[in-house]
């Protein structure tokens, strides 16, 4: 795990009048995004461009992580991944998010070339303290799902339509995507950034989060094997 990434969630936003709008239209759902800054960001793993960008309907921050060229035209090695203080910093074993960061950076490193979108839809969108209170009826014996909906959200309320205008200006047009949601496979596509093929990225898999998994495999779809769908005990 590595330690001080939660500083990409405290990245100073200034933006003054170096802005650069990106507005877009993605089936008639509009997100204003401002272009904030851009800087080195030395990791274990190499340095990567930090780019900054600012959400104006909601005020929310969120960060793409480049390595090497990304702007040629070929597919590019990425990931989109939601915010997860409790996994990504706090090293919690409830989940594989912060696993999955680690793992992405990683692999980018290693391909000499990719793109890690992270954004800020805490706890599948329903925010850190709502996150905590479905962890409170996980411990009562609900799975993550049902947690969600006692509380009145949906199982899953992240929206990817902020990804287009973060890809279109860091000028990628096509993704060799690390992920095991079939939803950011099609979303991508539906927006038309083409996934050329899908890579999958499982890692962390623990006593804490088999039941978690399981159920993310079970209910919403998420490609992990037969491990993760009681079909075979582990090992």
């Amino acid at each position: 795990m590595i330690i001080g990434l939660t500083r990409l969630l405290t990245l100073l936003l200034h933006y003054h009048s170096s802005q650069i709008r990106i507005p877009f239209r993605y089936q008639e759902h509009p997100v204003p995004v401002v272009f904030v800054a851009a800087s080195q960001l030395p990791t274990p793993f190499g340095v990567f461009t930090m780019h900054g960008f600012l959400e104006e309907a909601t005020g929310k921050e969120h960060v793409a992580l480049t390595f090497g060229t990304v702007a040629d035209g070929e597919p590019v090695l990425g990931r989109l991944h939601s915010e997860c203080l409790t996994g990504d910093a706090l090293f919690s074993l409830r989940c594989d998010c912060g696993f999955q960061l680690e793992g992405a950076l990683r692999a980018i490193a290693e391909e000499g070339r990719g793109v890690l979108l992270y954004l800020r839809q805490e706890g599948r969108g329903i925010g850190l303290l709502n996150k905590i209170r479905a962890y409170e009826l996980q411990d009562g014996g609900a799975d993550t799902v049902e947690a969600n909906e006692r509380l009145g959200f949906g199982a899953d309320m992240r929206d990817y339509a902020i990804c287009l205008p973060m890809l279109k200006h860091l000028g990628i047009s096509s993704l060799k995507l690390m992920t095991n949601n079939p939803r950011k496979v099609k979303a991508l596509g539906d927006m038309g950034i083409p996934v050329a093929n899908r890579v999958p990225l499982q890692l962390g898999h623990n006593p804490h989060n088999s039941k978690y998994l399981a159920t993310k495999a079970g209910k919403l779809g998420h490609m992990l094997g037969k491990l993760h769908q009681g079909e075979v005990e582990r090992p």
